[in-house]
C-alpha cells in the first residue's frame, strides 16, 4: 500500500530528506510544501557573493522544483502550511493566490528551518535595516551595492560566523564597516580567545572597526538608517545588517509536540518528535551532540543535511539512528582560515565539564622545503576531558588550508577517542605534505 508522506520545507534538510525517500522507496507518495520561491539556497555563500568573490549567485543552489518532481515528488512552492491536525493527520495550507486546502498524510516531516532574530529596538523598521538568510536577502544586498552610492558606512550587528563574513564582504566592496557585538570578542561560540584575538587583528588590519562588548540599544534616522546607538557609543552608518542569531520555526507543533529549551522540536536519534510518525529535521530540530553526550541545538547546513538523510531513511522503511554531531565548522577571512569541532575550553566550562587543553604551533611542511614560510604556520588546540582523557574539541588556524584535519577530530569525538590515542596515531610523512613530527602528534604528546 502506498504511504502518503508530507514534507514541510525544502531547503537543506528538506531536500536531503526528499532525495533520500525517493531514492530508497518508490512506493511513497511524497508531497512537498515550501513557502519560498526557491529551493536549497546555500546561505553561507551570501557573503562571498556580496564581496564579489563570485560573480553570480546562480551556483548557490544545488536542487530545484524540477529536479524533485523528476524524482517523483509533488512540489508546491510559495505555499504555506498554516496548521497541522495531528489527530486526523491532515495539514492545512494556503498558496500564493490565497487559495486554501488540506492534505492527508500517513507520516509527516517538518523541515521548517529557522528565522533571523529581529530584536524589538527603536528604529528596527527603518529602511536599510536588513537580515541575512534567504536568497532574496542576498539579492537585495547585491542590488544596493550596485545601484545606491549613498551606502558608504555599514554596521554589522553580531560577530559570529555570518556577521564576520559579511563584515569582510562589505569592506571588500569599498564600504566602511563596523562590527558590533555584545560579547567582548568575535566568533566566541566556536573558538577560544587565543584564536579570536588573532582574527580580530586580521580584521582590524584590513580596515574593519570593532565595537565589542557593546549592546545595540537603538537605530536612528528619519526615513532611513542614519545612526546605530549602543550602550557605550553612537556610530553614523547608512545600513545595518542584523546577524544576531536564529530562532527555530516550531509554530506548527502547536501545543502537541515537545520542544527543547530554545523552542526547537525535541527529537530522538531517528529524528522523530514526541508524536509518532512525525519527524523534524534541520534548524527547527535538536541534534544529539557527541561532545557533551546529550541533546543540543546546533544550526548548521551540514547537520541539516544529515538529519534529512536520517529521517528520510526512517520514513522510507530503513530504520536507522543518527550517530550524533560535533558542530564542525570553518571560515576564511582575508585568507586566514579557522576550523573547529566540538567544545572550546570556555564552552566546556559552561557545560560543567572539567576539561584540559594542549596547544602547539608549527609549520605545515619542513623548513627545508622552498615553499615553507609564515603562511604555512599552523596553530592547533585539542580539548579533552580531565577524567577519561576523551577528546571533546579541536581548533586550528592557518593561512594554509589544513581544514581536512578537523574531520579526523570530528570522528575522534564521535568515537570517544582519547588524547593518548591521538598521540600515537599512525600519521604518514612526506615533505610535500607535512613534517615527520607534525603538529597533531606534537600537540597530543604535549598533553598532560
Amino acid at each position: 500500500m502506498t504511504k502518503k508522506v508530507i514534507l514541510v520545507g525544502a531547503n537543506h534538510a528538506g531536500t536531503a530528506a526528499a532525495k533520500q525517500i525517493l531514492g530508497t522507496n518508490k512506493d511513497i507518495d511524497l508531497t512537498i510544501f515550501d513557502s519560498n520561491s526557491n529551493i536549497s539556497f546555500l546561505g553561507c555563500g551570501m557573503a562571498i557573493w556580496i564581496g564579489c568573490q563570485i560573480s553570480t549567485g546562480d551556483g548557490l543552489f544545488y536542487s530545484n522544483k524540477e529536479e524533485l518532481e523528476s524524482l517523483g515528488a509533488k512540489v508546491k512552492m510559495e505555499t504555506e502550511v498554516t496548521e497541522v491536525d495531528y489527530d486526523n493527520k491532515v495539514v492545512h495550507y494556503r498558496d500564493a493566490s490565497g487559495q486554501i486546502g488540506e492534505a492527508p498524510y500517513d507520516e509527516l516531516i517538518l523541515a521548517t528551518g529557522s528565522s533571523p532574530i529581529r530584536p524589538n529596538l527603536p528604529g528596527i523598521d527603518l529602511k536599510y535595516v536588513q537580515k541575512a538568510k534567504l536568497y532574496q536577502d542576498a539579492q537585495l544586498a547585491i542590488e544596493q551595492i550596485k545601484t545606491d552610492d549613498s551606502i558608504k558606512k555599514v554596521a554589522v550587528v553580531g560577530a559570529g560566523y555570518i556577521g564576520a563574513e559579511l563584515a569582510e564582504a562589505y569592506q571588500r566592496v569599498g564600504k566602511e564597516v563596523i562590527l558590533i557585538d555584545v560579547v567582548d570578542r568575535i566568533l566566541s561560540t566556536h573558538f577560544d580567545r587565543e584564536f579570536t584575538d588573532i582574527m580580530e587583528k586580521r580584521l582590524q588590519d584590513n580596515g574593519i572597526k570593532l565595537a565589542l562588548g557593546e549592546r545595540v540599544t537603538a537605530i536612528e534616522g528619519t526615513d532611513r538608517v542614519e545612526r546605530v546607538v549602543t550602550d557605550k557609543n553612537t556610530y553614523d552608518v547608512d545600513l545595518v545588517m542584523l546577524c544576531i542569531g536564529f530562532r527555530p520555526n516550531s509554530q506548527l507543533g502547536g501545543d502537541r509536540l515537545k520542544l527543547f529549551k530554545n523552542g526547537a522540536f525535541l527529537v530522538n536519534k531517528k529524528q522523530e518528535t514526541s508524536e509518532k510518525g512525525v519527524y523534524a529535521i534541520g534548524d527547527c530540530a535538536t541534534v544529539y551532540d557527541n561532545s557533551i553526550q546529550d541533546t543540543n541545538y546546533i544550526a548548521l547546513a551540514t547537520n541539516a543535511v544529515r538529519s534529512g538523510i536520517v529521517a528520510g531513511l526512517n520514513v522510507a522503511g530503513e530504520e536507522i539512528e543518527s550517530f550524533g554531531v560535533q558542530g564542525s565548522s570553518g571560515l576564511s577571512l582575508y585568507d586566514l582560515k579557522m576550523v573547529s569541532t566540538g567544545l572550546t575550553v570556555s564552552a566546556a566550562e559552561r557545560c560543567g565539564i572539567k576539561a584540559k587543553m594542549t596547544n602547539f604551533e608549527d609549520l605545515q611542511k619542513p623548513e627545508f622545503m622552498n615553499e615553507a614560510g609564515p603562511n604555512y604556520n599552523v596553530k592547533i588546540r585539542i580539548v579533552y576531558r580531565e577524567d577519561n582523557h576523551e577528546v571533546i574539541g579541536a581548533q586550528l588556524m592557518s593561512e594554509y588550508d589544513m581544514s581536512g584535519v578537523i574531520h579526523m577530530f570530528s570522528l575522534a569525538i564521535q568515537e570517544r577517542v582519547t588524547i593518548e590515542k591521538i598521540a600515537l596515531l599512525d600519521i604518514f610523512f612526506m615533505p610535500h605534505f607535512n613534517k615527520p613530527y607534525n603538529y597533531i602528534t606534537m600537540a597530543a604528546l604535549s598533553a598532560e
